[in-house]
């Protein structure tokens, strides 16, 4: 009989949760609620979805905002966008049942290794393109993680002048430009429109200034993932998040492998799914290799 897993989204902004079985199906109604302000909700809103499901599955699946460490049951430290105490997050007192963590972008990572756009292929990087950007690696058939779990942030210099200041307090980091947050700010730069949003450029993209932002963008992006597979040769890098369908993937790999080092990889989009970090974070839960 196929062992079942309560996965639990945790976002800044949103708590997703779903029962998965081993296929990565989702077998229950997608429950979606608002991420609470404070500590002591946000604990309160997790026991109250485990009550739910609890008797019903074999394990719980977390798959959060922030590095997990590599026991699988603690954040490492805060993200900015959840409560600050968050860190603090006693998950195994949550459930009777086995509790497992993992950080979202390495979850979803790891779903498109088990069924999605990388399935069959045992060296990929997962680029989450959003707000800002994730990463997951997967190296021999196995989630990459370092020696204490903080692998795959995607903080490595685009440039050394202090330019740009990210999220992560440094500056020129690859998702101060390669982030929709990063687009937004090279159409300031490039239009010199301090009121211009993504969705100019996205949206009249046939004006040649747009064009012209866009594609510094997209060649942010580019030069991104010529030093990420320069280091990692993968099989393939795969593009997810919201921003991901906006970006030639067949331009980005024909660009990207005239420059390499390493051996010619393909650039794919994700095919997961909206859920892949919960899947992702199911599958990891459930042993699913």
């Amino acid at each position: 009989m196929s062992k079942l897993a309560l996965a639990i989204d945790v976002g800044g902004t949103k708590i997703y949760s779903a029962v998965i079985n081993e296929k990565g199906e989702i077998l229950s109604d997608v429950q979606k609620r608002p991420t609470p302000k404070t500590f002591q909700e946000i604990e309160s809103a997790f026991r109250d979805i485990i009550k739910s499901f609890e008797d019903s599955v074999d394990v719980i699946a977390f798959s959060t905002c922030g590095a997990v460490n590599n026991s699988n049951d603690r954040i490492l430290g805060s993200t900015g966008n959840i409560a600050k105490e968050y860190p603090n997050m006693d998950f195994k007192s949550l459930s009777k049942k086995p509790v497992f963590v993992e950080n979202d972008a390495n979850a979803a990572a790891w779903a498109e290794h088990v069924i999605g756009a990388s399935k069959g292929m045992p060296y990929s990087i997962m680029l989450t393109l959003g707000t800002g950007v994730g990463g997951g690696i997967i190296l021999d058939n196995k989630l990459y993680k370092g020696k204490n779990g903080a692998a795959g942030e995607m903080h490595f210099k685009m440039r050394t002048d202090k330019h740009r200041k990210c999220t992560c307090g440094s500056y020129d980091c690859f998702e101060a430009y390669a982030s929709g947050t990063g687009l937004r700010l090279t159409a300031v730069e490039i239009s010199e429109d301090p009121d211009i949003t993504t969705y100019d450029v996205i949206n009249n993209i046939k004006r040649p200034i747009m064009k012209k932002i866009f594609d510094k963008w997209q060649d942010d992006i580019l030069n991104g993932i010529i030093g990420l597979a320069n280091i990692f040769d993968p099989d393939c890098v795969v593009l997810s998040g919201s921003m991901a369908e906006f970006v030639d993937v067949e331009y980005l790999e024909q660009e990207a492998n005239k420059e390499i080092v390493t051996t010619p990889f393909k650039v794919v989009r994700a095919c997961a799914g909206n859920y892949s970090g919960m899947i992702g974070a199911a599958l990891l839960a459930l042993g699913v290799k």
